[in-house]
């Protein structure tokens, strides 16, 4: 069965969006998209120029396409400040929805979102795409089976020079908003654990090239006292890390490090007398091959077997509510210099 989607949002990102749709074995024969809408509706045209799209409507008014095509899905790749207003239309239109990150502007917005998606009866899910990399899903298998003994530390080092230009270089809290999410979310998807609370420092380093905040160093308190930290720069120059970070997971018989590229190194407690024990190397199994991602690919088959088997999909808004809580718990920190709660309910924005 196709399911009919409009696209809402025609700028450089749907291209990802577009390529995974066309590409990805099944996608193309269970998606069609009957709509495409921007405020600018000559980006809209070039969108479906690009990517051959012959029979869609063009429009600036989103209600209006959705009544129109009758669309079952929305694809939301509107700016964030944006998402609220879009998200809603498609659910009241009686749409499932899967929008970019971050699902919402602020924890209020997302607060309201995920009862607008529960009180419709369909799915809202997030892009949160880079938990589907191979190399995360790796380490959640290896801390799920119990090979470096109960987990105690999940500690990230993420160091890059990134020149974008643009709107980036204008933001505040640049770092924690555009990119630590990912980190975040990964962790929480990691250790199997919630977020309870947060201690962060966020800064401007000299030379820095970006207007607010792009570095940040933030300590978590996660559930079964797990601790979370991260150590991050948008302005660091010099040999770099990963974009998906450096890892170390600290459990109570050994440890894990992933450099975020090809590099795992798994080690237990040794043998030795005396003061250090020493230690020696375990294997790291492989992602299951049924594992293995593709990007954007990714996030819509798995928001696509949700609509089909009435599961939630694995970055469904009311748990990814949980890493947006985390980035804005972090920005609170380094706002007022204190301890933040992390919470997900409640009037708190």
């Amino acid at each position: 069965m196709t399911l009919k989607a409009v696209l809402c949002g025609c700028g450089a990102m749907a291209h990802g969006w577009m390529r995974a749709l066309q590409t990805t074995p099944g996608l193309a024969e269970a998606i069609s998209i009957v709509g495409l809408v921007d405020l600018d509706r000559s980006i809209a045209w070039s969108l479906a120029e690009t990517f051959g799209l012959t029979d869609v409507v063009v429009a600036t008014d989103l209600d209006r396409v959705l009544e129109e095509t009758g669309a079952e899905l929305l694809f939301d790749i509107v700016v964030p400040s944006a998402r609220k207003a879009v998200v809603a239309s498609g659910l009241r239109h009686g749409c499932h929805v899967l929008s970019e990150k971050p699902m919402a502007a602020s924890l209020n917005e997302a607060r309201e979102l995920v009862a607008l998606a529960e009180g419709a009866g369909r799915i809202h899910a997030v892009v949160q795409n880079r938990r589907f990399i191979s190399g995360i899903r790796r380490m959640r298998r290896f801390v799920e089976v119990g090979a470096i003994g109960e987990l105690t530390g999940v500690h990230c080092d993420f160091f890059i020079g990134a020149h974008f230009g643009g709107f980036r270089e204008q933001m505040d809290n640049v770092l924690l908003l555009d990119m630590a999410i990912h980190t975040f979310d990964a962790a929480r998807f990691v250790s199997g654990k919630q977020p309870l609370s947060v201690y962060c420092l966020e800064t401007n380093p000299t030379g820095s090239w970006y207007a607010h905040g792009a570095s940040a160093n933030a300590v978590f308190r996660f559930s079964d006292d797990v601790v979370f930290t991260y150590r991050g720069s948008w302005c660091a120059e010099g040999h770099r890390t990963s974009w998906e970070s450096a890892w170390r997971l600290v459990g109570s018989k050994g440890m894990l490090t992933w450099d975020g590229e090809e590099t795992f190194e798994a080690t237990i407690a040794g043998e030795v007398e005396g003061l250090l024990r020493g230690h020696q190397p375990i294997d790291v199994p492989p992602a299951p091959r049924e594992e293995e991602t593709l990007g954007h690919a990714s996030v819509i088959t798995d928001f696509l077997n949700a609509i089909r088997s009435g599961r939630s999909p694995e970055t469904a808004g009311s748990d990814n509510i949980k890493s947006l809580a985390m980035v804005f718990g972090a920005i609170e920190s380094a706002r007022t210099g204190q301890t933040v709660a992390i919470q997900t309910e409640g009037p708190n924005a």
